[in-house]
């Protein structure tokens, strides 16, 4: 089965035709609305829903473009790829539109939001599969919940005449982006991605290599090489940060858990969660548990840097946690968990290869990730929620072919150097700029420096030397 679902995906690969109404233009004008930068105008462009059926259903995907402000001495345009995944090509451009006003000189900014903005509308699509997501203690355990999730995903897809559930694999995403090129009337184009933008950044790489000029990744996944080395090394990222929490706490006295083995703290909570989960109450999620699982996956964030409010916020919530109060994880943990047991949220990533191929598998990244990370390393929610996807993968990790693609940059913080450096690598020429600090996709958060880099290699193709690092502004 797992042949022939290659086989499926390698043979959709070779529809690269946009269809006709891509393929004639778009037809711009002034963008409405509120907080638009000056000389945005939109547009839309119609796209298969199926990339293997081009004459069935059809999705209209919106675009925003800012011209260049020298034309006489335009190089093209640069097209935006925004994270996720589901997260606005537009709303990226309006916020990052006054930080990239320099390489707006020589480029139109492009804008737009991928087929995965689009919201299923099926009430079964925004159903949690399962009243809590949880890390599965045996084989029963796993297959139950694989199975709730393969049901809830049927029963979306019956529900929704859209047809989308089916066709949100980055594949799909980075023929829309060529369709969108086309509408562009270009030739080639350069490229913005960040965070999961790589995925299907990747996917046009794979497809469309003589289509880019050039490619700057912020932050971005490596799907290519397989979801499970990316998790691990992101695993690895969490415990340097989890590291450097436990060392803000052992020098400073606002941090609630001063004098303690914060790691020792941390870990006595998990296993507690793990045999008798703390009720708890969000007053937008209502009532669940704190489990050793959720509090794995969703209470920490990337880190946010020494010193500051969201450290001190998490010091104080594992400390009330540890007395039997966990109101303040309730609705960061429970949310997510909903959130993340969708079938319209959790089903943008099935097609791109994320879950587990069976308990065989779960069990042993289980015990490579732990050894990895003690303090977070578990099986991955998303993971767990694919594994019960009953489609097949469109979007298979498998290596990417290298030829006639440009040498591409990338940028990392503490957080995503790895990752992204692991994708960057597999291009050969390329290079990846360290960020020595916290934080993630700095281009899109006003970073001068990462700026800098991505203006420079955008408009004269030139690349910083390997090794070189960017400082967070003082």
């Amino acid at each position: 089965m797992r042949s022939l679902t290659v086989g499926l995906a390698l043979a959709v690969g070779l529809l690269p035709t946009p269809p006709a109404a891509a393929r004639s233009g778009a037809e711009w004008k002034p963008c409405e609305g509120t907080e638009i930068p000056a000389g945005m105008h939109c547009a839309a462009v119609e796209v298969p829903v199926d990339w293997a059926d081009p004459q069935g259903r059809k999705i209209t995907l919106k675009l925003a473009r800012l011209k260049a402000t020298d034309p006489d001495r335009r190089i093209g345009s640069v097209l935006h790829i925004p994270g996720g995944p589901g997260g606005s090509g537009i709303d990226l451009l309006t916020s990052t539109a006054n930080d990239l006003a320099e390489l707006r000189q020589r480029f139109d900014l492009v804008g737009y939001d991928p087929r995965n903005t689009e919201t299923l509308t099926p009430d079964s699509c925004r159903r949690p599969a399962v009243p809590q997501l949880a890390e599965p203690r045996n084989r029963r355990e796993y297959h139950a919940q694989a199975a709730a999730f393969s049901a809830a995903f049927t029963k979306c897809r019956a529900d929704d005449r859209s047809g989308l559930l089916g066709n949100l694999d980055s594949l799909s995403v980075a023929r829309d982006m060529d369709a969108v090129r086309a509408a562009l009337g270009e030739e080639k184009l350069s490229f913005m991605a960040n965070s999961y933008g790589g995925v299907p950044a990747a996917a046009y790489m794979r497809l469309f290599p003589q289509r880019i000029r050039a490619m700057y990744l912020d932050g971005v996944i490596d799907q290519v090489s397989g979801w499970h080395s990316q998790t691990l090394l992101g695993f690895q990222a969490m415990e340097e940060s989890f590291a450097r929490f436990a060392d803000w706490c052992g020098t400073t006295t606002a941090c609630a858990l001063h004098g303690e083995d914060v790691g020792k703290v941390w870990r006595a909570l998990i296993r507690r969660a793990d045999r008798d989960p703390l009720p708890v109450e969000s007053p937008e999620f209502g009532k669940g548990k704190l489990t050793g699982s959720l509090l794995r996956w969703f209470s920490y964030s990337v880190d946010p840097g020494p010193g500051s409010e969201r450290w001190r916020a998490f010091a104080a919530a594992v400390d009330k946690a540890r007395r039997g109060d966990g109101s303040a994880l309730a609705t960061p943990v429970l949310g997510n968990s909903r959130v993340w047991s969708m079938p319209a949220m959790i089903g943008k990533t099935c097609g791109d290869d994320r879950g587990y191929s069976g308990y065989a598998q779960y069990r042993e990244f289980r015990r490579q990730v732990r050894k990895v990370s003690p303090n977070f390393g578990g099986a991955t929610f998303d993971a767990l929620g694919c594994s019960g996807w009953p489609r097949p993968v469109a979007n298979p990790s498998r290596p990417l072919p290298v030829h006639d693609l440009p040498p591409v940059l990338g940028l990392g913080t503490w957080g995503d150097y790895g990752i992204t450096d692991s994708l960057v690598r597999l291009v050969p020429g390329s290079t990846t700029v360290r960020y020595d600090g916290p934080g993630h996709v700095m281009y899109a958060g006003g970073d001068p420096c990462a700026i800098a880099h991505a203006t420079r290699y955008l408009t004269d193709l030139t690349l910083p030397p390997q090794g070189t690092v960017c400082h967070p502004p003082q």
